[in-house]
């Protein structure tokens, strides 16, 4: 191969550029992104961004950046595969290449008036609206709906979290553990409501000033955000070479059915499993692109699951997958530190996945016999 095009330039692919030129390409590398920013890790825009501790962190230094001897094609979107070597470009150029890596991630899930928390420009945003509000309502209690949640309580602003299932992060942790994590609010002094949707969002002032909930109840807010999930970014790819099905279709390494095109990170759907975590676009990066330089697919990422999320000061890690069959192994949900094990199996010993709240060793330790 003599040029190789990554769209997208964000984590998944900034460590697929890394990854092809530590395993031995040199020839032509061009980075594709949609933002105007260099490559930056978006964890901390949900918590020291957001306080003002941080600007924005890069994910790489200049030096290194340097040593990847790519070419950036930065502020400018794909708009489309015109085959499988050519990709159409929104400033109305194409890029020809060898092997392309799909690293595209994800678009936030909107609710008209409700601001949303994915790149660093919509982080500078809501950073500004917290400026100059007193309340905030945080519609969605995921990993970053808590975060946002516990950024803004830091920074005094009253707060107000809507769930519309039972329990936050049921998806996740299941329902025990999803209500255990969902405690930290009230102990901090945000509000939590559960089991009820949003009728609509209102931040104009007036009498329905905030939001509105199915219920007929509403939430007094300055400033809405909304934290409900994203989607994978593939709507460029909509009729091209690639089957686009809740992500972009690919085997267990990444391989599309058109051997020279790969995907990675949030947009892959890999083996029918599409991972939103960090760990998982770095550690899918070193697997898909082994394989577009080999032609086929020569080796497959496990998916482990792994992800981790600070909320009002406390460290939740998570790994593998949720089961019913959920125990308490050391600590307790009382106190806010312990670590519970999911099992699965006949005999129900086999241990299938880890959650942690504030007990990073205990979680590393088990997480060595996770099935």
């Amino acid at each position: 191969m003599r040029t190789i095009a990554i769209i997208g330039a964000s984590l998944a692919g900034l460590r697929s550029a890394q990854a092809l030129r530590q395993q031995g390409f040199d020839g032509r590398l061009v980075v594709i992104g949609d933002e105007v920013h260099l490559p930056y890790d978006r964890p901390p825009l949900s918590k020291d961004f957001l306080l003002g501790k941080v600007e924005a962190v890069p994910l790489a230094d200049q030096e290194d950046l340097d040593a990847l001897d790519a070419e950036w094609r930065l502020g400018v979107q794909a708009t489309g595969l015109l085959s499988t070597r050519e990709i159409a470009l929104s400033d109305s150029t194409t890029v020809e290449a060898d092997g392309v890596v799909i690293a595209t991630g994800g678009i936030p899930r909107t609710i008209p008036g409700a601001h949303v928390l994915r790149t660093l420009d919509d982080a500078i945003k809501l950073r500004e609206a917290f400026a100059g509000a007193q309340s905030v309502g945080v519609i969605g209690a995921g990993f970053i709906g808590a975060e946002i949640a516990s950024s803004a309580r830091a920074l005094g602003k009253e707060v107000t979290v809507v769930e519309a299932l039972p329990a936050p992060l049921i998806r996740v942790l299941g329902e025990e553990m999803g209500a255990a994590v969902g405690l930290l609010h009230g102990d901090h002094g945000s509000t939590l409501i559960t089991g009820v949707n949003v009728d609509s969002v209102n931040v104009d002032g007036g009498i329905n000033h905030g939001i509105n909930l199915s219920d007929g109840r509403k939430v007094d807010a300055d400033v809405v955000v909304a934290g409900i999930g994203v989607r994978p970014a593939t709507d460029w790819l909509v009729g091209g070479p690639v089957q686009v099905d809740n992500g972009v279709v690919c085997d267990a390494g990444g391989v599309t059915a058109v051997k020279n095109i790969v995907a990675v990170g949030d947009v892959a759907n890999c083996a029918g499993v599409r991972a939103e975590h960090w760990t998982s676009a770095t550690e899918q990066a070193q697997i898909a692109t082994r394989n577009l330089l080999a032609g086929e697919t020569v080796a497959t990422h496990t998916n482990g699951g792994y992800v981790w999320s600070d909320q009002y000061g406390v460290r939740i890690q998570f790994i593998g997958r949720a089961t019913r069959d959920v125990r308490v192994e050391d600590g307790s949900i009382e106190d806010r530190k312990f670590v519970a094990t999911y099992r699965d199996g006949d005999n129900g010993d086999d241990v299938v996945g880890i959650v942690a709240m504030s007990n990073a060793r205990l979680f590393t330790r088990l997480r060595r016999n996770l099935k």
